[in-house]
């Protein structure tokens, strides 16, 4: 359990890390800025850093940082698990009130937590969460990928996943309990945290540089992650594939009448062999995209029948 303070309310930040090593220290200094303000002074923050398996020295500069700084927590997994499993171990062991997810390289502004808190409690709000205006900085073609993305999975899906949103946000301890109730070995947090529904005021802002290191997401770990979105949160591609073999299926028994009254009326001259191995070679195609698509669900039900740990923790002083 999080060490907790004789003061009224508590705000925990969680804060995934991934080879952070050169920005930990600079967040935890922006966000100690941040709530030695009024808006603060009866609120006390604790800090929980997860350490996703770094390979670098982040999980020593937080060991350190939790011997220097009393509000500073950390869990370390025994390997990389995955941003996903992160934020959710963060969720469980928090313990505040309010509950905040920020990413460690300052992309996520500290400074908008002070009208994030406000807007939760003057205007009655369950969570209030963070978008961006633009992409600028972002390679152009991931930003077009990701604009498609976001159009496919709002068409597909009844949850609707805003374009742009961070996993930047703060949140009452009513809604993180809701999602811990979403016990899932396969997750896509952006969905979640959309499923559960409660109030939502969406704060936008333009896009921030890192501070330092580098991204972790390269473009197939940005599309595997979408796709990842797509199969949780929709069935429209089995639905696809269900409509493609309709279609096929009435289109070659047109063929067949064709082909019957052709060579009733004017026989069966021997013809047509490319394109009728072209064809065979397209439908081929289809039927491996729907045996595809059919056996990435199933791969995920796989996944949530083994009933594996999402992390492990090798060491915290929680």
């Amino acid at each position: 359990m999080l060490k907790m303070h004789d003061k009224q309310k508590t705000l925990t930040i969680i804060v995934p890390c991934y080879n952070e090593e050169e920005s930990i220290r600079l967040l935890y200094d922006e966000i100690m800025k941040v709530c030695a303000t009024d808006t603060f002074k009866d609120i006390y923050t604790n800090i929980l850093f997860v350490n996703d398996g770094s390979t670098d020295n982040t999980l020593s500069t937080i060991l350190k940082m939790s011997l220097e700084y009393k509000n500073v927590n950390y869990i370390s997994f025994s390997r990389n698990f995955g941003k996903e499993s992160s934020i959710y171990a963060g969720l469980v062991h928090s313990k505040g009130d309010y509950i905040a997810l920020m990413d460690a390289d300052l992309q996520d502004p500290p400074g908008l937590l002070e009208q994030m808190y406000l807007s939760i409690i003057n205007e009655g709000y369950d969570c209030v969460a963070t978008k961006r205006i633009s992409r600028k900085g972002e390679p152009l073609i991931r930003s077009f990928f990701a604009n498609i993305f976001y159009k496919l999975i709002n068409s597909m899906s009844k949850t609707e996943i805003v374009n742009g949103a961070r996993d930047y946000r703060l949140m009452t301890r009513q809604m993180v309990d809701a999602i811990l109730s979403l016990k899932e070995y396969n997750r896509f947090s952006k969905g979640l945290l959309g499923w559960v529904g409660f109030n939502v005021k969406w704060l936008a802002y333009e896009n921030i540089e890192r501070i330092a290191g580098k991204t972790k997401w390269s473009f197939w770990g940005l599309f595997a992650y979408s796709i990842e979105g797509i199969l949780a949160f929709s069935v429209v591609p089995l639905a696809i594939s269900s409509i493609l073999g309709i279609l096929l299926s009435f289109f070659s028994f047109l063929g067949i009448i064709f082909i019957v009254v052709r060579t009733l009326i004017f026989g069966d001259p021997v013809s047509g062999w490319p394109s009728l191995a072209t064809i065979v070679c397209f439908i081929g195609g289809l039927q491996l995209l729907g045996l595809g698509i059919i056996g990435q669900y199933l791969s995920k039900t796989y996944l949530e029948t083994k009933n594996r740990p999402i992390y492990i923790i090798k060491e915290s002083n929680l």
